[in-house]
């Protein structure tokens, strides 16, 4: 009866360990969330993509924020990665990313860069307050400076989201 109770236990811990993870009730990570995913979307239908998508190993370099948004680079990051993760058949994602003198990496390993800065001053509205950014997102080879893929998200996050 005591292993059994034991086992039950055992399971039910698994279980709730294993379940999704807890979602993100952060104003400031909702905000950031479908701004991630659009990012995910875009560096997943990157056109230099020659190996299937779950064969794919994305580094995530810290993203650079600018400090005139109220966004923690942290906070940014664990954006970007749960979008790239969550993606059906998605990519595996590192965060980290190789040092300059290891330039040798496998073919399915790609090093993704992003940069959110502020593209012009707050937007006042009679409800609101608009930052506008522009996220950019750079794909590229470790070893390599020269970029193979470019993009660019322009938009506005809500201030009082953040």
């Amino acid at each position: 009866m005591k292993r059994t109770l034991c086992g039950l236990w055992l399971a039910l811990m698994l279980a709730a360990c294993a379940g999704a993870p807890p979602s993100s009730t952060t104003p400031e990570r909702r905000a950031l969330q479908g701004l991630s995913q659009r990012a995910a979307e875009a560096a997943m239908t990157a056109p230099h993509w020659a190996i299937p998508a779950e064969e794919r190993v994305l580094l995530l370099a810290p993203p650079r924020v600018d400090a005139d948004l109220p966004i923690a680079t942290d906070t940014f990051r664990e954006a970007l990665t749960r979008a790239l993760l969550g993606r059906d058949g998605g990519p595996q994602v590192l965060n980290w990313t190789p040092t300059a003198n290891e330039s040798a990496a496998p073919d399915n390993q790609w090093i993704l860069e992003s940069r959110l800065q502020t593209e012009g001053p707050i937007l006042a509205l009679s409800d609101r307050r608009l930052l506008p950014y522009r996220l950019e997102l750079t794909l590229r080879r470790p070893g390599s400076d020269a970029p193979r893929w470019r993009y660019h998200i322009d938009g506005a996050l809500d201030a009082s989201a953040l």
